[in-house]
């Protein structure tokens, strides 16, 4: 059997791309409309999507008031509230959510994270972010933002202390023996007495071990620091590499760090983050996406590139090539991917300050035919184990993508015909993690 795509969906926001919401047909409102997300992800469901992402922010996005109002993600629903309603009304699709190390508590996380395991039968996963926003810092009592190096120690300490809370009790502790009164096994039960460098956590956790043992553990980060914390911990990563040799570099430098660290290079799925737009024509989704980038306003341009540089970008020189920057707090990676793309094609702050409005990751544009070919390759080459994909507009995107790209890639035995599985681990191959404190 051939090697097969690994799909998510990024639906928060439910477009990546400034101008979706203005798209013709769009739902405005499907970020903040719990019944337009049902039947978002019971199409992604229908489609046999791997999950269902969500990405979060923990403050309204750094950018000017004119540019702010225009901004379709200033209201948005809490993840994990989300997607625990999303899962009474789904079955089989994953369910993934960002939680932040730095604005959050291990325990809070440990404890969201497996009563959604529960309430979904064992589909859930957390994707470990550190928070690149500055502004977040402002509104957990804080003057500035951690340091970006500290902001990873801390996450991979707290990675540690959420999965020694998810081991609390051994799978078997529940004995619920009505006639004796004994509910639980005591021995089967293990108090954590975390202390640490930024940490400090006595647990137990006050809940059974999850379903999939733990959530399935997602990472994001592509700096050096992000890269390591990744091979370290990750079992996906939503990557950004832009183009398909970008690819293969990048799996190929996350592979040769996890085998430096005695993990098996096939425990981790890499799924690049990939905007794609598709028609029955290649002219038809080359003037849907021609579309889509006109309905970027200049309002949004510049304070969208501001945020991928971690730098105001509005200082410098609209038609002159982007100037040496500092290094910054925020997104490192960010800034280095947009940093590349100024250098490789030649752009002007104009340039890339349009591109950073509308989307300047991976994109894929072309009919199911032409999008299965460049996903095969990508596949086939070693670029990737699947993508994380983005829709140029909903619910138009997400019909299309499921209706038109996903019979095609099964067609090529690319993509599973049916669920084989129940839970996320299952969906993507993935071995469920022993406890550390009790073997079975």
């Amino acid at each position: 059997m051939p090697k097969q795509l690994h799909l998510g969906a990024f639906m928060r926001p439910v477009g990546i791309h400034t101008g979706w919401w203005r798209y013709p047909g769009a739902w405005p409102d499907a970020n903040f409309n719990l019944g337009h997300m049902v039947h978002l992800i019971q199409t992604l469901e229908r489609g046999r999507f791997d999950a269902f992402f969500m990405a979060d922010h923990l403050a309204l996005l750094n950018m000017n008031r004119a540019a702010l109002r225009r901004s379709a993600t200033a209201t948005s629903f809490e993840p994990l509230t989300l997607l625990s309603a999303l899962a009474m009304v789904t079955s089989r699709i994953g369910l993934v959510a960002t939680a932040s190390t730095s604005f959050d508590t291990p325990y809070h996380i440990a404890r969201r994270f497996s009563s959604l395991d529960h309430i979904s039968s064992g589909r859930s996963g957390w994707n470990i972010v550190t928070t690149s926003n500055p502004e977040a810092a402002l509104n957990f009592g804080l003057d500035d933002h951690l340091d970006h190096d500290e902001r990873y120690r801390r996450a991979r300490e707290f990675y540690d202390v959420v999965t020694g809370l998810w081991d609390s009790f051994a799978d078997d502790a529940w004995i619920r023996d009505q006639e004796s009164g004994i509910f639980f096994d005591t021995d089967k039960l293990r108090t954590l007495g975390h202390k640490g460098e930024f940490l400090s956590v006595r647990g137990p956790l006050n809940i059974a071990r999850p379903v999939q043992g733990w959530p399935v553990i997602v990472q994001a980060g592509a700096s050096e620091a992000g890269r390591q914390l990744a091979a370290e911990t990750a079992e996906v990563i939503f990557g950004s590499a832009r183009d398909i040799t970008d690819g293969r570099a990048f799996r190929t430098d996350i592979h040769a760090r996890m085998k430096a660290l005695g993990r098996d290079p096939d425990s981790i799925k890499i799924l690049p983050a990939c905007l794609v737009t598709t028609g029955r024509t290649h002219a038809e989704a080359e003037e849907k996406r021609k579309l889509l980038d006109s309905l970027v306003h200049t309002d949004s341009s510049l304070p969208n590139l501001s945020m991928r540089l971690g730098v105001d970008a509005s200082k410098f020189e609209l038609d002159a090539p982007l100037p040496e920057l500092p290094e910054t707090n925020q997104s490192r990676s960010s800034q280095a991917g947009m940093v590349a793309l100024a250098k490789r094609d030649n752009l002007t702050v104009r340039d890339l300050a349009r591109i950073a409005g509308g989307h300047g990751g991976l994109t894929m544009v072309g009919t199911p035919e032409e999008i299965a070919d460049e996903m095969q390759e990508w596949l086939e080459t070693g670029a990737s184990d699947g993508f994380n994909i983005m829709f140029h507009t909903v619910p138009q995107g997400v019909e299309e993508f499921v209706d038109l790209v996903i019979p095609e890639l099964t067609k090529r035995g690319l993509f599973r015909e049916a669920y084989e599985g129940t839970t996320l681990r299952e969906h993507l191959g993935l071995a469920r993690p022993p406890n550390r404190f009790f073997t079975s």
